[in-house]
């Protein structure tokens, strides 16, 4: 059913019906939004709707069309998916879709380009690509796909209709994993907690497992002297993005102590004792200042250095 397949998202999903029962499609859009929530999946629906000859999501039938069936198989000729090689876009896979863009639609309405974790793209290939984007080709839509729309040129960004998603609610991102077998597969309750509204992170990994892996860090971090335990940016993202989770869970639970309410309501005896020599305001405090450490690590800030500072918040709690 191509964007009936999309679970949650309404408003997202609104705009992209509304534009393809109007006719008024974007030449690019940016679809902006924390990692692991939908965004990919949306822009390959709205890929198949754009160029599902049969025209099966309007007509809502359950049955993929050919067009849909070959984009979900990678092999449709006129659909093009970019993605990071090792952290980076090169110039190299811009060229490949300039080439590409040049020609006419093979089989469908429109050459779809999807760019997934678009602020990867070094500077020459976002040099590169702002001109695709200056002057679109005829019969193609651009999607652009970032977690950090920041990281993203100004004058790239002001090209693209800017589509925000959301974390999904509870019930909406426990229907994303029943339907992907994602609970069938044995993925707790906790886990679909822990991804505060990302389906992919409980999809594509031990969510809990990683969740305990964190605690042991965090209790790493606050002794002095220690080195790093991050390899790369990817890893600081990921373990602030916890922490932000575990700060939440402690200010709910200085505030209640009732651990119904948490995230991490499996360990929260564990949570009341981080919880005991802390009050209120130092909790909130050591947020925010970790979220300014999050919204600068686009300028590749040093690991050590970030390591020892968040270490002397922490220490501050």
């Amino acid at each position: 059913m191509a964007l009936g397949d999309v679970i949650g998202h309404e408003r997202a999903v609104a705009l992209l019906r509304r534009a393809l029962e109007t006719g008024r499609v974007a030449s690019a859009y940016l679809f902006a939004g924390e990692q692991a929530i939908g965004k990919r999946f949306t822009a390959l629906n709205f890929a198949k709707a754009l160029n599902c000859r049969v025209g099966c999501d309007s007509m809502g039938s359950a049955t993929p069309c050919a067009s849909c069936r070959k984009m979900d198989s990678g092999a449709h000729p006129d659909l093009f998916m970019v993605s990071p090689e090792k952290g980076v876009i090169k110039v190299g896979e811009i060229r490949r879709i300039e080439e590409a863009l040049s020609l006419r639609p093979y089989e469908g309405v429109a050459k779809v380009v999807i760019v997934d974790s678009a602020e990867a793209m070094n500077q020459e290939a976002a040099n590169a690509f702002l001109k695709t984007l200056e002057e679109p080709p005829e019969h193609s839509v651009i999607i652009l796909i970032t977690s950090s729309p920041d990281g993203l040129l100004e004058t790239m960004r002001s090209r693209c209709v800017r589509i925000n998603f959301k974390p999904l609610s509870d019930p909406d991102c426990g229907a994303v994993i029943r339907k992907h077998g994602g609970l069938k597969a044995g993925i707790s309750a906790a886990a679909v907690r822990l991804s505060m509204g990302r389906p992919g992170l409980a999809l594509d990994e031990d969510i809990v497992k990683e969740r305990d892996k964190f605690i042991e860090s965090f209790e790493e971090v606050l002794r002095p002297g220690n080195k790093p335990l991050w390899k790369d940016r990817a890893e600081i993202e990921r373990w602030l993005d916890m922490s932000f989770g575990l700060l939440r869970d402690m200010a709910v639970f200085k505030i209640t102590s009732d651990a119904s309410g948490l995230l991490n309501r499996d360990i929260s005896d564990r949570i009341g004792r981080m919880c005991a020599g802390t009050d209120l305001k130092g909790i909130i405090e050591c947020y925010e200042r970790l979220l300014r450490v999050r919204e600068h690590l686009r300028f590749n800030l040093n690991k050590t250095i970030t390591w020892n500072y968040v270490g002397s918040v922490l220490r501050g709690l």
